[in-house]
């Protein structure tokens, strides 16, 4: 498939364009992964979640696409949880990169193309803290070294803040030894008990921003095509980032800037200091991986996303119309060979529909309504078939499912098998609301047994005692099952 055209919105001149490439049907990605010190936030997993969807569609229409998402091992926060742990700050990062993983695969987040850590690139942040200070941007003071925003004309191009409003309103922290409030750390001197490296300016570590500079460049080159992450990062981080990088290298350093809105929790903004967060871990305990994912994309990505227990209550029944959908398909087409020939309807048109809300700044939210389109088209014509050629509705059904596996790629929905996750779905409301399994079970062998013999009064008053449990049960081409209303 030859790259189509994609337009996303730009922050950095706030407005949508044309993805071109610098190097044609090349895409390279840099987002900004998370810091290990805990479990990350819910908020952190709806940019990840977007930007993997961002990755997955721009190979879907053809790009090759370069994906790296680091790992800050190196940090304050890291340093601080360590010391309440009594872990060292090596083992305490380890210990939440390998947590981090398995909370992405839950999510099905796609393993990035490289996956860097702060720890392992030392060398490539030396290199442009000293070209930076050999260029007079930069300069040392008492082991530390810091970026001069004054030095560098084009400070704040990003966030579009004033440098004097700046300066006015930051003040130089104790223990720090810049010459302006909004210089920012490239290297800070070693103190004792913390990580430190060798450095011509003595032993330290890097500060935050100067890492992504330096692994970006390291994997994706001085110039790369698209760097992402949260609304959060705008200020400082990004700036400093594209500070930093554009001086030492003289070149431009992303051409394309997206940020992810801000996911609020009932109604306010999450935040550590008001102790109002939520961990992905915790999300996946309350609610199915695909269902939570399914939330996240409910909302355009630069849009805010209330987080809210209806909210995921309401993605999880959504998931489970799709899934239910896809098993009546699958029972009644699946595996069946039909003649050629012609479909009913338009079913492509749901594809194309999906097609262009995607390539229009990646319009998750606009695609799911097409694909809601979709499903309904399906439910039409297994329940109730507008025609009675069934080798024409068979290929239909097929023509829609295969278009369904294409979707599924890009969203990273709909990767189950429709009865197994189906049944997970059951168990996990069964634990839910304590419902006795084994009479249930009972009271559904009963009813087959009443129907079997044509006594469907008895059948109809077991399906009514299987109701008042909560239990609403389905006779379907695959035989009698049933879910937690």
């Amino acid at each position: 498939m030859a790259a189509a055209s994609i337009r996303l919105f730009n922050t950095m001149t706030m407005q949508k364009e044309t993805l071109v490439p610098e190097v044609p049907g090349k895409v390279g990605v840099y987002v900004c992964g998370p810091t290990v010190y805990s479990y990350v936030h819910i908020g952190n997993a709806r940019t990840f979640t977007s930007f993997d969807v961002v990755v997955r569609y721009l190979r879907y229409r053809g790009f090759e696409v370069r994906y790296v998402r680091n790992y800050t091992d190196v940090d304050d926060k890291i340093i601080k949880a360590a010391r309440e742990t009594g872990e060292q700050p090596v083992a305490l990062a380890a210990r939440f990169v390998e947590a981090f993983r398995e909370d992405a695969r839950a999510l099905h987040l796609l393993e990035p193309d490289v996956s860097p850590k702060v720890s392992d690139h030392l060398p490539e942040i030396l290199r442009i803290i000293g070209t930076l200070v050999d260029k007079g941007v930069a300069y040392e003071s008492q082991g530390d070294v810091y970026f001069s925003v004054r030095a560098y004309p084009d400070y704040a191009k990003l966030s579009k803040r004033n440098l004097e409003e700046l300066c006015m309103g930051e003040r130089v922290q104790p223990g720090e030894q810049k010459r302006e409030p909004a210089d920012f750390a490239l290297w800070k001197a070693a103190k004792p008990g913390e990580p430190s490296w060798d450095s011509p300016w003595g032993k330290g570590r890097p500060g935050w921003h100067i890492e992504c500079s330096a692994m970006s460049a390291r994997y994706l080159g001085e110039t790369f095509d698209i760097h992402g992450g949260g609304l959060d990062l705008i200020f400082p981080h990004h700036e400093n980032e594209l500070a930093q990088s554009e001086a030492a290298s003289g070149k431009t350093f992303a051409r394309y800037w997206m940020h992810c809105g801000f996911l609020d929790l009932e109604g306010a903004k999450m935040s550590k200091s008001l102790g109002n967060v939520v961990s992905l871990r915790e999300a996946l305990g309350r609610v199915d991986p695909e269902a939570l994912r399914f939330f996240f994309l409910s909302t355009h990505y630069r849009h805010p996303l209330a987080f809210s227990d209806k909210g995921l209550a309401d993605a999880e029944l959504r998931m489970e119309y799709f899934y239910e959908t896809l098993r009546k398909v699958d029972e009644r087409v699946g595996g069946k060979e039909f003649a050629p020939g012609p479909l009913h309807g338009e079913p492509a048109r749901f594809l194309r529909e999906f097609e262009s809300l995607m390539d229009d700044d990646f319009n998750s939210a606009g695609a799911l309504g097409a694909l809601s389109g979709l499903f309904g088209a399906m439910n039409e014509l297994t329940d109730k078939p507008p025609v009675k050629d069934k080798a024409l509705v068979g290929r239909t059904l097929q023509a829609l499912r295969e278009d369904v596996r294409k979707v599924s790629g890009v969203l990273g929905l709909f990767e189950d098998e429709p009865s197994h996750w189906l049944l997970r779905r059951r168990d996990r409301a069964v634990k839910e609301r304590g419902l006795d399994v084994a009479r249930v079970e009972g009271l559904m062998a009963a009813r087959v047994e009443a129907r079997k013999v044509k006594d469907f009064a008895e059948a109809d008053r077991l399906r009514g005692e299987l109701k008042a449990l909560g239990v609403e049960i389905m006779d379907t081409a695959g035989g009698t099952v049933w879910k937690v209303a």
